[in-house]
């Protein structure tokens, strides 16, 4: 229905955010990028990104899936009310989360696979 929207937020967004916020979200921004897109902070960026613009909420009818999810995301991060301090650290915690999940052992089939898969890092350039 519409071409931009996904399930949840795709990391080919990334490189849309990156000069949103101030130098300390910049440099998030640039070091995610570079990671392959099965890397554990590539994985806790998305994670962040979900929680942040409401992702699990969002349906095909809504106006955020009209809206696409880049322009959502961008959206998120230039509206996000605290300093790039608070998203930081909301980012630590997704780490510290996805990190935790990795390591518990007896992960579903689709979820080792798709850590063990060689990937590129995500897109850098515009949609």
């Amino acid at each position: 229905m519409y071409p931009d929207s996904e399930i949840l937020f795709p990391p080919r967004c990334i490189f849309q955010l990156r000069d949103l916020r101030g130098p300390q979200w910049q440099h998030l921004v640039e070091r995610v990028l570079h990671l392959p897109l099965n890397h554990e902070e590539v994985l806790a960026f998305g994670l962040l990104m979900i929680r942040l613009g409401s992702c699990l909420t969002c349906d095909l009818d809504s106006y955020r899936a009209s809206l696409g999810c880049c322009t959502c995301a961008r959206r998120t991060i230039s509206g996000f009310k605290g300093d790039d301090e608070e998203l930081l650290d909301r980012y630590d915690k997704s780490l510290i989360e996805v990190r935790a999940y990795l390591s518990k052992g007896g992960l579903p089939q689709s979820v080792e696979l798709m850590l063990a898969e060689q990937v590129p890092s995500a897109p850098k350039g515009l949609p």
